[in-house]
């Protein structure tokens, strides 16, 4: 309800959704987001070397295959990606949570030989005492807090990560997501956006300590699915729509073949 009432307020006005919520950078980085564990080496490749070409100088693959249990795989794959998007680029895994504390300790020393500057969710947000050993424990970026409701989950991380997530559409909307920022600004945190892209680019330009905003490959698809004006991603940035509002349109005849009920 909050995202809509914000769009509503700056549709009422005739203001771009992101000059209501008080812009205060000229656009959004983005960082290239999938690389599941599912995926063959082929398709990683294939998608890693999509990004690089659309100018994404991030991308994060999913690692912690089957919880942990294939942490020599794990990190084949992360010489896989290393090596399809070169030196130029920022790595980054998501572990999903998958590892022991000792497990992530020793699998994030191997990570910092292939240059991997961020590691997400090495163990379980739900513990955020072992985030804080993992964090104390390694170079590379510690990342959690994509499945926070809450100012109140964000309070219990921001002492166990290095750069804070948020998800608009967890949290309770824009309106969290700036009280989770202010409070991760507080604490001498930069935040990143979970997900959903064309959502979140008006609330990211108006977050001054917004590290990056994740380009994740399935929202992205479906964005572009039923909304019009796709973001473009080229330099590795996007900028929200100029329109009233989020200044999304919605495809409806496109989506009609999908409609339920």
């Amino acid at each position: 309800m909050d995202l809509a009432l914000w769009d509503l307020k700056a549709k009422l006005l005739g203001l771009p959704l992101v000059h209501l919520l008080g812009a205060c950078r000229d656009d959004v980085p983005v960082y290239g987001s999938g690389g599941f564990t599912t995926y063959a080496d082929d398709t990683l490749r294939e998608q890693l070397a999509g990004w690089v070409d659309q100018g994404i100088p991030r991308a994060k693959i999913k690692i912690g295959e089957s919880w942990g249990s294939r942490a020599d795989r794990d990190l084949e794959r992360v010489a896989v990606a290393r090596a399809t998007v070169g030196d130029g680029v920022e790595l980054y895994v998501d572990a999903n949570g998958g590892y022991a504390v000792k497990q992530a300790v020793r699998v994030a020393a191997r990570l910092a030989e292939h240059g991997v500057t961020w590691f997400e969710e090495p163990v379980s947000s739900d513990y955020p005492d072992a985030l804080r050993q993992v964090r104390g424990q390694t170079r590379i970026d510690v990342a959690a807090g994509e499945y926070g409701w809450s100012l109140v989950d964000a309070r219990r991380l921001v002492d166990a990560v290095d750069c804070l997530q948020i998800d608009a559409t967890r949290c309770g909307g824009y309106t969290e997501w700036l009280r989770i920022a202010a409070l991760a600004d507080a604490h001498g945190l930069e935040v990143s956006g979970h997900c959903a892209p064309a959502l979140h680019a008006p609330v990211a330009m108006a977050t001054p300590n917004l590290r990056h905003v994740e380009w994740f490959h399935d929202h992205v698809r479906i964005e572009r699915l039923a909304f019009d004006p796709p973001l473009d991603p080229g330099a590795g940035a996007v900028v929200p729509p100029e329109a009233p509002g989020h200044g999304l349109t919605l495809r409806e005849s496109d989506l009609e073949p999908h409609r339920v009920g």
